[in-house]
């Protein structure tokens, strides 16, 4: 049997030394874990604050990554704390990071918060969508108001129903008659 020789020893250990501990070019993946597509509601100042995971290329939690989230610096957006456009935070052992202290401004309107994510020379980017209104309580209001309207459309049609059922099925006496009045409060009659 033949070694090879030592040159091509030497050249394939320089170009095993020369490779990372792991794939350099590799980006970073960012999983958004809360916070895509939310509303904020301005009148109340509340927002919800955005969490993400950084995951290497084999989706495994990085522990210790920058991410870095910056926010508009113009129209619909918000702050962090002193009132600053971006804010950096470290990845927890699982990969997450939690955007603290995000409160959106008082300008309506859709924006996206662009998160990029850094470890040992790697870099990852991704945004997350949210929209900034004044009418988020409303709209809830509105939904109960709609609930309301539909019980409310379900009990006077029974009623119409029994009326109905009052009025053919009388037994031989003449039949009741249903005339809408005005409304009242007050004790019973």
């Amino acid at each position: 049997m033949q070694w090879p020789s030592t040159s091509v020893i030497a050249s394939l250990l320089c170009v095993l030394l020369a490779l990372p501990a792991f794939p350099q070019d590799a980006p970073l993946n960012i999983v958004v874990i809360e916070g895509d597509g939310a509303i904020n509601n301005i009148k109340q100042r509340t927002a919800r604050e955005p969490i993400v995971r950084v995951e290497d290329e084999n989706h495994k939690p990085v522990a210790g990554a920058a991410v870095l989230f910056e926010l508009p610096q113009n129209g619909a957006g918000g702050t962090f704390a002193q009132g600053a456009h971006s804010a950096t935070f470290v990845t927890d052992q699982s990969g997450r990071v939690v955007a603290q202290g995000f409160r959106p401004n008082k300008i309506q309107g859709k924006f996206e918060i662009k998160v990029t994510a850094t470890s040992h020379g790697r870099t990852g980017k991704s945004t997350i969508s949210q929209t900034n209104t004044a009418i988020a309580g409303a709209a809830v209001g509105g939904i109960l108001t709609l609930k309301l309207i539909l019980i409310l459309s379900a009990v006077g049609a029974a009623a119409v129903a029994g009326g109905v059922y009052a009025a053919t099925h009388s037994g031989g006496k003449s039949p009741t008659t249903i005339t809408p009045g005005t409304p009242g409060v007050g004790a019973p009659r």
